[in-house]
């Protein structure tokens, strides 16, 4: 096998595995029916563009990943419903799809919530 061949190999296998962290595993937070796309989120301030788009955008903003989406209130309510302390400890430490601390160790809680609360449309209290 020559070099380019091991490199794509190795290449869809990294995909591979970071779309199946988001993968809905019925646990990963969508419903087995057919996603939908999500109404685009508001504006987001620099700061939290730059979090969702290097981390969270993988699985949040890919309906196919069953993860809840940006924007989609609706899916989003019965997490936020939980209140702060349940969805910040699925955020740090994982929940059924989603990987600890959603792959962003350089962020803190306030980060999460933040992304969190722009994501959702919601206020985590």
């Amino acid at each position: 096998m020559n070099r380019t061949m091991r490199l794509n190999r190795g290449l869809l296998l990294g995909l591979g595995l970071l779309l199946a962290g988001c993968g809905n595993g019925n646990g990963g937070g969508g419903s087995a029916a057919a996603p939908q796309a999500a109404a685009s989120p508001p504006p987001a301030s620099p700061a939290v563009q730059k979090i969702y788009g290097s981390t969270c955008h993988s699985c949040h903003g890919v309906p196919a990943s069953g993860a809840p989406q940006a924007g989609d209130a609706k899916a989003w309510a019965p997490r936020i419903a939980q209140g702060k302390d349940v969805v910040l400890g699925h955020v740090i430490n994982g929940y059924k799809g989603m990987p600890p601390m959603g792959l962003c160790m350089q962020c803190s809680e306030d980060d999460f919530v933040a992304v969190t609360e722009w994501m959702s449309g919601g206020k985590l209290k």
